[in-house]
């Protein structure tokens, strides 16, 4: 099972296999705190998709659009993240964005569980 959850919010039992999906450090985040079991940053959006939906707020479906298109090139990648489901009952992705329902976690959940 895949499931997204904010790494500020705090670890539970029901988390799994805890995997950070940004590309930067949680800002004030201790890796105690965060309690990710596995950071995979090269699965983020880049640098300048991040820019251009946070700092020159694109919109969602175009970020969804341009996120899927890098994530195409990444299929070593998507590989390592389906194993990871493989391997244990319950994967989280984390991530730092407040915005629960509009985050690239959000999308590459959706990848992973074949929803594309």
């Amino acid at each position: 099972m895949i499931q997204t959850k904010r790494v500020y919010e705090k670890p539970g039992k029901k988390d799994g296999f805890r995997v950070l999906v940004d590309r930067l450090w949680p800002r004030g985040m201790t890796i105690e705190k965060a309690s990710v079991d596995l950071w995979i940053k090269e699965i983020a959006p880049s640098d300048e998709l991040r820019k251009w939906f946070h700092y020159e707020e694109g919109n969602w479906s175009e970020f969804v659009k341009r996120y899927k298109a890098e994530l195409a090139k990444k299929k070593a990648l998507l590989s390592e993240m389906n194993g990871l489901e493989d391997q244990h009952k319950i994967v989280t992705l984390l991530y730092g964005s407040k915005d629960q329902k509009q985050n690239q976690a959000v999308v590459l959940a959706d990848i992973l569980r074949g929803k594309k």
